[in-house]
């Protein structure tokens, strides 16, 4: 793992929210996007060459609002940026990690992704991110 990426907020109002995190952090959201497969709306703010994303849940049967729904809004992942994110994946495997998933997909703001199973990473979700290329 190279760096923290983003740290991933879940939220009832992404609007609201935005307000709040700029009051919060002195600085505005640069960028809002949609991530229809996943059923949510994301938007980042930025600060100290780390990210915040802002997730809100856009169909009722989305891992966010199923999050939401169980315990509430707060912090919902931590991400973290990777070279090579299926190598990554056959490394933190072999060292006994479960993923979610067996290939990575399309996440926010341009990048590939895949969880861990909070089971094994002390009740913390955590994703491996990778740029698109």
């Amino acid at each position: 793992m190279e760096r923290l990426e983003h740290i991933g907020i879940a939220v009832k109002n992404l609007d609201e929210s935005n307000k709040l995190f700029a009051k919060l952090l002195g600085r505005s959201h640069y960028k809002i996007e949609e991530v229809e497969s996943e059923g949510v709306r994301t938007s980042f703010f930025e600060i100290g060459g780390v990210k915040i994303e802002l997730l809100e849940a856009t169909k009722a049967d989305s891992p966010i609002a199923k999050f939401i729904e169980k315990k509430g809004e707060g912090l919902h992942h931590l991400a973290f940026a990777v070279t090579d994110i299926k190598e990554s994946m056959k490394e933190k495997t072999a060292q006994d990690f479960s993923l979610l998933a067996t290939e990575p997909k399309d996440g926010a703001d341009n990048k590939q992704i895949v969880f861990f199973h909070p089971k094994t990473t002390n009740a913390v979700l955590v994703e491996l991110c990778q740029d698109k290329k």
